[in-house]
């Protein structure tokens, strides 16, 4: 899709193609045997078929020297691509100790599902590996503020992979809205992030876990339950005890747009409402809540809300102006983004230039590769592990509301809710024995 297409006008398309060329020639360089970077992959099962494999062919930097996955089947699939890129062999793991723990092995991608993130990463950096975790970046807020202590303690390079951010329509959106081309005070901005519904179903059928399985491994901290096919891999996502549903799937990548947006990359909202459908309480069926909407007020008087309803992507609305006494009534000013297009009120919100003293927002039209160059340059990436807890913390926090079915009150400075124990309660969750949170 051409850069105009997508709605870009021409003085920033010219930039992200500037940017983009000198990248290119900066990766021209040959890469020697000390440029190579040898990356281990927790969690080997459809995030590689989706997308590392490219990843893996558009750098030659990353070398995969190690996989590890509790499915012998995933495992050994990723390994099989991997050896037959690389053309040399691909050590293969069931416990991400073992491979956490090889002296060989220079970063970690963690792709496990969200209740083995914090486990697996804190391994990882503890062997001082620098890490890629998958969003969401955890299964709860206390996990987050672990792993951040981890990773300042061990002096990682840490990429959460909230690719929106190396999205140049995303990274433009942002920009404008920093710069008030919608709002110029921000207790007239509103955004409302889209993410869509979350799957029902069940009661789903209990069988034995395949043999190539190992089920209780694959539970870890969560609680124990009947195998179901539907529990694991990639729908995983709609049960409770493994992750927070859509709104730790998409709301981690648009609510992560809102904060950047905002500003609000080291702090977060103050106050939380919920509302959504009763949540499925019959057993081996998905219960998160179908319908939901969320409302975040910020210290600065913006506000966002998450909801299920609505085409994908993030709207930000502004103050309608004060109706003249000729003419059409006015319409408040809106950007509309998502991956693929930008669109606004007005045109001239889009193509006007910034000025030269506008705010900037960290440019990285490549993900990994921002990951790849910061594990050299020792600078922190677009999305650093404390920008990751702190959106993935948004997104908590409208699932702890939807489950209390109340107003909260949040304090991001001190990140917990403002005397509410009951709330304070909800911040971590206990682990089945013999998982343990150690930092």
């Amino acid at each position: 899709m051409g850069l105009a297409a997508m709605g870009l006008p021409l003085w920033y398309a010219r930039e992200a193609l500037a940017y983009d060329q000198e990248v290119a020639f900066a990766r021209a360089k040959k890469i020697g045997p000390n440029d190579k970077i040898q990356v281990g992959v927790i969690g080997s099962g459809d995030r590689f078929k989706g997308g590392l494999l490219g990843d893996v062919k558009r750098h030659p930097a990353f070398v995969i020297v190690a996989c590890c996955d509790v499915d012998k089947k995933h495992v050994n699939g990723v390994a099989d691509l991997a050896q037959k890129h690389y053309k040399n062999e691909v050590a293969r793991y069931g416990d991400f100790r073992e491979i956490s723990a090889r002296k060989d092995i220079d970063a970690m991608v963690v792709a496990t599902p969200d209740h083995w993130h914090a486990l697996a990463a804190i391994e990882a950096m503890k062997n001082k590996k620098d890490v890629y975790c998958e969003k969401p970046l955890t299964l709860t807020i206390n996990e987050g503020k672990a792993m951040l202590k981890v990773a300042r303690a061990n002096d990682v390079v840490f990429q959460v992979g909230s690719q929106q951010r190396s999205d140049l329509l995303f990274r433009f959106a942002c920009e404008l809205v920093r710069n008030g081309r919608v709002a110029k005070d921000p207790k007239d901005l509103k955004i409302e992030t889209r993410i869509g519904d979350n799957p029902q179903g069940g009661p789903f059928k209990q069988v034995d876990p395949p043999q190539e399985l190992d089920y209780a491994f694959w539970l870890g901290q969560t609680p124990d339950a009947p195998y179901c096919k539907e529990r694991v891999h990639y729908e995983f996502r709609w049960w409770q005890a493994y992750s927070g549903g859509k709104m730790t799937d998409w709301g981690a990548h648009h609510n992560d747009i809102a904060q950047w947006a905002l500003g609000m990359d080291e702090s977060g909202p103050v106050e939380v409402d919920a509302m959504g459908y009763p949540t499925e309480t019959r057993p081996l069926c998905y219960n998160h809540p179908r319908n939901f909407e969320i409302t975040y007020k910020y210290a600065n008087g913006a506000q966002v809300t998450c909801m299920a309803k609505g085409e994908n992507g993030v709207l930000f609305t502004g103050k309608t102006p004060e109706r003249r006494r000729q003419g059409p009534p006015p319409t408040a000013p809106w950007i509309f983004v998502d991956r693929g297009h930008i669109h606004a009120s007005d045109e001239r919100m889009l193509v006007e230039p910034l000025g030269s003293n506008a705010t900037r927002l960290y440019v990285s039209n490549d993900h990994m590769g921002n990951w790849l160059e910061c594990i050299r340059s020792r600078k922190r990436p677009i999305c650093d592990i404390e920008i990751g807890h702190r959106s993935v913390t948004v997104c908590h926090l409208g699932n702890i509301a939807l489950k209390l079915k109340r107003k909260l009150k949040w304090d991001p400075a001190k990140e917990e809710f403002d005397g509410d124990d009951e709330a304070n309660g909800l911040l971590s969750r206990e682990m089945r024995s013999p998982w343990k949170l150690e930092v």
